[in-house]
């Protein structure tokens, strides 16, 4: 409920909203240190490489999970309880986590982690309504989204730094005094109507408890399909175990007085196309954060901060280009910068997918300056595109679903470009060492074995040492092709997501119906 017009935004409002941005700030910075460091973490817990996405895959599915539930969370525990029980359970979390000494203990952590950090986010930007009148909500919304977009721009270079400087554990350490402060603030600060209960519709658990169990099948599902076969007895259960949760969520929020989620929305075709570019940036944009240092870490064995040093390019590009972005969303049609956007996205994706052993920063450089310049242009039209044409009712639960999508494409992608990485650099081991028992020597030289030594050994069977001197090297170079093959997903998906623009109807502008305000830039991490 907005605050009337009269009302005065005091010291209480400003200092408890600047210290939920705080919050949120470490929310989504989270998201951008780990994903820096998952070499790291993933040497020091003694993790698979083919399991190293969980670390990220989980946190997302489980803000897709606390997304529809913030509504619900706001009006029964008030806005101050809401976040502050948020905030706590994050800062419990992320002690969870560098406490963790293994695979399985960080995941059920990031679990819970990602699930307060899916419901800081939005509840911060809601406050910007609740707390402040009118006149006070376009500074409070500058504030918040220079949070959103520094976090991310910030985040590669710092995480890199942390782990580099100390160990993996202070990238959840970080999380803890910044966590401690944010929730007593706000417990002593934020009083008042907008931090008080209200009457709210109830919550279809059901139909959660389906959303959460249909998604975690379907990525467990994706996961072992490259180890077990499509046809796999396990895998097809958990594939139509998903296929019977979407249908029954489905028919469940239909017919639900308190739907989890408002599938009426849907009605409208700007708004169903609006989602599903939302879904394939989420796609592109979680998939190229997870490729870049699974590349810098795995092949090029650069350590965190040299990783950081790399992928902050994308960062200070989109910095760069958000007021443009800003400026340009306001003024002209939503869906030439949509197209313009997309296209923009998909070069920098489709030009990372000619990658060799000795790609470096000076090649990774122009493709992140176009994927960091493309990211604000995906964003922020899409929005107008989506909500400008929904009934004043819809815009809320719209907005919600809009962002869930996102998510759902990043957690859905992470799975799929896994699938891609390794069952694609099992066929590319399998050839290279084909190659290798034929004598092919230049195959040798490329994959890093000294010529002479080649030679030397060539037509005689290989001993045990050999073979696990070789190994590493063939493992290494199969996974270049491999990560260039899910680069090439990515690129595709965007570049077709081009054509759901040509079906769009006309949006207003968004200085008429009052979209696309900086708040719309928590978007840029995928929250």
């Amino acid at each position: 409920m907005n605050q009337d017009k009269t009302h005065v935004a005091g010291y209480r409002e400003w200092t408890s909203f600047v210290l939920m941005c705080l919050g949120m700030f470490m929310a989504i910075l989270d998201i951008q240190i780990v994903a820096t460091s998952l070499p790291a973490i993933q040497t020091a817990l003694g993790i698979a490489p083919d399991q190293m996405v969980w670390v990220q895959t989980a946190y997302l599915t489980a803000e897709i999970v606390a997304i529809p539930l913030t509504g619900y969370l706001t009006a029964q525990l008030g806005m101050r309880w809401l976040f502050v029980g948020a905030v706590s359970l994050f800062t419990l979390a992320s002690l969870g986590c560098a406490l963790s000494g293994g695979f399985h203990q960080l995941i059920a952590w990031r679990i819970v982690q990602g699930f307060a950090g899916g419901t800081l986010i939005p509840a911060v930007f809601a406050a910007v309504f609740l707390l402040f009148p009118p006149r006070s909500q376009a500074l409070a919304t500058t504030i918040a989204g220079v949070a959103a977009v520094m976090a991310p721009t910030v985040g590669p270079i710092v995480g890199g730094w942390i782990t580099q400087s100390y160990s993996w554990h202070w990238l959840f350490r970080v999380n803890i005094v910044p966590g401690l402060v944010a929730a007593i603030g706000v417990t002593l600060f934020l009083r008042g109507k907008a931090a008080q209960r209200q009457r709210g519709r109830a919550i279809d658990l059901p139909a959660l408890a389906l959303l959460a169990i249909g998604l975690t099948a379907l990525q467990i599902g994706l996961k072992d399909a490259p180890s077990l076969g499509w046809g796999a007895p396990r895998v097809l259960a958990l594939l139509g175990l998903f296929a019977s949760c979407v249908a029954a969520f489905v028919w469940r929020t239909l017919v639900s007085r308190a739907p989890l989620v408002e599938l009426r929305c849907f009605a409208d075709r700007n708004f169903t196309i609006g989602c599903m570019l939302s879904f394939i940036l989420g796609f592109g944009l979680f998939g190229s954060t997870y490729l870049m240092p699974f590349f810098l870490g795995l092949v090029r064995e650069h350590g965190p901060l040299r990783i950081g040093e790399i992928m902050l390019v994308t960062g200070i590009a989109q910095l760069l280009t958000a007021p443009l972005a800003v400026y340009a969303e306001r003024r002209f049609d939503a869906r030439l910068l949509t197209g313009f956007g997309f296209v923009l996205f998909a070069i920098g994706l489709l030009l990372s997918t000619r990658q060799t052993g000795q790609t470096d920063f000076a090649a990774m450089a122009v493709p992140q300056m176009i994927r960091g310049a493309a990211i604000m242009f995906c964003l922020l039209p899409p929005t107008r595109m989506a909500l400008g044409r929904l009934p004043g009712p819809l815009v809320a639960d719209g907005s919600g679903l809009f962002n869930l999508m996102r998510n759902l494409g990043g957690a859905i992608g992470l799975a799929l470009i896994d699938t891609t990485i390794f069952s694609r650099a099992a066929t590319e081991g399998s050839r290279i060492a084909g190659k290798l028992r034929a004598g092919d020597v230049a195959t040798a030289v490329d994959i890093g074995i000294p010529r002479d030594a080649f030679l030397e050994q060539r037509g005689q069977p290989l001993d045990d040492f050999a073979i696990e001197m070789i190994r590493p090297l063939v493992e290494k170079a199969a996974l270049v092709p491999a990560i260039n093959a899910a680069w090439l997903l990515c690129g595709l998906l965007t570049a077709m997501a081009v054509t759901m623009v040509l079906f769009v109807k006309r949006a207003p502008p968004a200085e008429a119906i009052g979209v696309g305000n900086p708040s719309e830039a928590k978007t840029s991490t995928g929250e």
